[in-house]
């Protein structure tokens, strides 16, 4: 039953079935189960009808060179092609050079806004960018994403 609430990449859409899944939870308590599914396949959601998105990790004791490598991988990896391609290229770029407080202010622009598209309105300038995240890092992004020099950025840097 859970794996059909899956979508195909994996990711479970549960604003999608938030309704099926109440229903089937208060099917399953009042014992009208129609789909024979056992107690344990049935998630419960009746105390919390909503996601919380995890808090801006702290990372205190990690070594700069391990930063480096984790902020290059979440570069790669967001979930959104166009900031794959945009941060990727930029970390590519300029990870290396950056200073420790540089990439303190990386980490925290591509760590904290729990939704892609900010940053990529931001980086667009199509939204305002809120003054937490408005420091030379995001000016380094924004330069980065004009492309002035015509890159051709169709595909990831290599590892």
């Amino acid at each position: 039953m859970l794996r059909s609430l899956f979508n195909g990449v994996g990711r479970f859409n549960v604003v999608q079935h938030m309704p099926r899944l109440l229903s089937r939870n208060l099917a399953s308590k009042s014992g009208n189960d129609k789909n024979g599914d056992s107690e344990s396949d049935i998630v419960h959601l009746e105390d919390s009808a909503f996601i919380t998105i995890p808090e801006y990790p702290v990372r205190p004791d990690e070594p700069l060179e391990q930063r480096r490598s984790r902020l290059l991988y979440q570069s790669r990896k967001r979930g959104m092609l166009e900031n794959d391609l945009l941060l990727s290229t930029f970390a590519a770029k300029y990870l290396k050079k950056m200073s420790a407080e540089q990439i303190e202010m990386y980490d925290h622009l591509i760590n904290k806004p729990s939704n892609d598209w900010d940053i990529y309105n931001w980086a667009l300038g199509s939204k305002p960018t809120p003054s937490e995240y408005e420091n030379e890092i995001m000016d380094m992004f924004r330069q980065h994403v004009k492309n002035e020099h015509k890159e051709k950025r169709i595909r990831m840097p290599d590892l």
